[in-house]
C-alpha cells in the first residue's frame, strides 16, 4: 500500500521571523556588493569620459555609463525594499518578545499572589501587635533591672549646682598650690639639697686665685681660709 499511495511526508515547520530575517539580511548583502561594482564600473567610465575628446568614443562611453546607472538605480531599489522588509520583521519580533516577556510576569505574579495569600493566613496583625507589646514591657523591665544593679550605695544625691561649683573651685585651688611657676606639681620635682654652707656661713675653700680688691678690707684669713691668728698672741 505505501507503494501505490505513498508515504505522507510530514510538513516542515514554518519559518520563524529571525529565520526570515537572516535570509533577507543576506540578500541584502548581496545587492549591497553588486552596488558598489556598479559604482566602482561608473567612477572608471566618468575617468574615461574626461580622457576622451568629444566624439563617436565619448558617447560609446556614455551610453555604456548610462546602462550602467539604470542597474545601479534597479539594485538600490531591491535594496531599499529589502530594508523596509527587515524593519517590518524586526518589529514584528520585537511586539512578540515583548508578549512572550508579558506572558511570564504574568505567570510569576499569579504564582506569587498565591504564595502571599497562603502566607497570610499564618500571619495575624493581632499577634504581631501583641508580640511588639510584650517585647515593650520586657524592654521596660530589663531597664530597670539595670538601673537596680547599677545603684551606687552611701553616696549622697543631694548636691546641688552651687556646691559642685565650690568643689570645683577648691580643688582647682589646690592644684595651683601644688603647682610652680613651670607647671609641674611639687611632688613631681626633684628634691632639693639644702645649702648646709649658706646655713652655717662657713668660709669658701682656697681656690689659689687673687683675693678681689673688695676683700682687702675684710679680716684677715690664713693659707686654708680660716681667720688668721694675730702674732702676738703666738709669741706670749
Amino acid at each position: 500500500m505505501k507503494k501505490i499511495f505513498g508515504v505522507k511526508k510530514d510538513k516542515e515547520p514554518p519559518p520563524s521571523i529571525q529565520d526570515a530575517s537572516d535570509k533577507i539580511n543576506k540578500r541584502g548583502e548581496t545587492v549591497d556588493e553588486k552596488v558598489k561594482r556598479l559604482d566602482a564600473e561608473l567612477t572608471r567610465y566618468r575617468e574615461q569620459i574626461k580622457k576622451t575628446r568629444p566624439g563617436p568614443a565619448q558617447e560609446a562611453v556614455k551610453a555604456r555609463a548610462m546602462r550602467v546607472l539604470k542597474q545601479r538605480r534597479m539594485y538600490e531599489g531591491q535594496r531599499d525594499m529589502l530594508y523596509n522588509q527587515t524593519f517590518n520583521l524586526d518589529q514584528v519580533a520585537f511586539a512578540s518578545e515583548g508578549l512572550k516577556d508579558a506572558q511570564q510576569t504574568m505567570t510569576a505574579l499569579k504564582s506569587a499572589n498565591k504564595e502571599l495569600k497562603g502566607m497570610m493566613k499564618t500571619v495575624k496583625i493581632q499577634d504581631i501587635d501583641n508580640m511588639q507589646d510584650e517585647m515593650m514591657d520586657l524592654m521596660d523591665v530589663s531597664t530597670e533591672i539595670q538601673e537596680s544593679l547599677g545603684r551606687s550605695y552611701n553616696v549622697p544625691d543631694d548636691i546641688d549646682e552651687e556646691e559642685l561649683m565650690g568643689e570645683l573651685d577648691a580643688l582647682e585651688a589646690d592644684m595651683g598650690m601644688e603647682t610652680d611657676s613651670d607647671g609641674v606639681p611639687s611632688y613631681l620635682q626633684p628634691d632639693k639639697e639644702s645649702d648646709v654652707e649658706s646655713e652655717l656661713n662657713l668660709p669658701s675653700a682656697p681656690s689659689g686665685h687673687a683675693v678681689p680688691p673688695g676683700r682687702h678690707n675684710a679680716e684677715a684669713e690664713d693659707e686654708l681660709g680660716l681667720p688668721a691668728v694675730p702674732r702676738a698672741s703666738l709669741r706670749g
